[in-house]
């Protein structure tokens, strides 16, 4: 199953900020649309005012049976009614990132950057899903879709702010922060 993410002039989501945190930013678009389907949707007609983002959710990587079971304990569902706010997340890793073995990765993930451990006191206020992008040729390795309620805005902040202090940040070579708000 394809998740696509497509930037435009309309959608369930309206759009409130495109920052760019690191590398090339996006366009600005005024609307986000979020498509699960058997194929990756491709726009009707190519427009410099959109872009399109596809992934596929898949089985957790660099993640132990106990963490697992932790995670699936706490974590929200996505699609919960008083979560109208949400973030797409989409980051590319660098060159030396994906030259690390498997198992270095995870030292860099969980041993040193404490990826799951440091994040888990952000569930349930804070549903998230990756999406990889890597082998699908996107110019994103990930993409991460966050909901969450407005009294939460802060506290994805704080976990955004988390993530990107750590070592594992370090690898990313691109990274965009978009924000947007469900419509009514």
């Amino acid at each position: 199953m394809f998740t696509t993410f497509r930037g435009g002039q309309s959608g369930g989501w309206k759009v409130t900020s495109i920052t760019r945190v690191k590398g090339e930013t996006l366009p600005k678009v005024e609307a986000l649309s979020v498509i699960s389907s058997d194929a990756i949707a491709l726009p009707l007609l190519p427009a410099q005012t959109s872009w399109r983002l596809a992934g596929v959710a898949s089985h957790l990587r660099y993640t132990e049976k106990e963490e697992r079971e932790k995670l699936i304990a706490v974590q929200a569902a996505l699609g919960r009614s008083e979560a109208t706010h949400a973030a797409l997340i989409p980051i590319r890793k660098s060159a030396a990132w994906w030259e690390l073995t498997q198992e270095e990765r995870r030292k860099i993930f969980e041993d040193k950057s404490h990826h799951i451990a440091d994040t888990m006191k952000f569930l349930p206020a804070i549903a998230r899903q990756l999406f990889h992008a890597r082998d699908l040729g996107m110019p994103f390795d990930f993409l991460t879709w966050f909901e969450f309620a407005p009294e939460h805005v802060s506290l994805f902040d704080e976990l955004v702010g988390v993530l990107r202090a750590t070592e594992e940040w370090t690898f990313v070579e691109r990274e965009v922060d978009i924000r947007v708000v469900r419509e009514v």
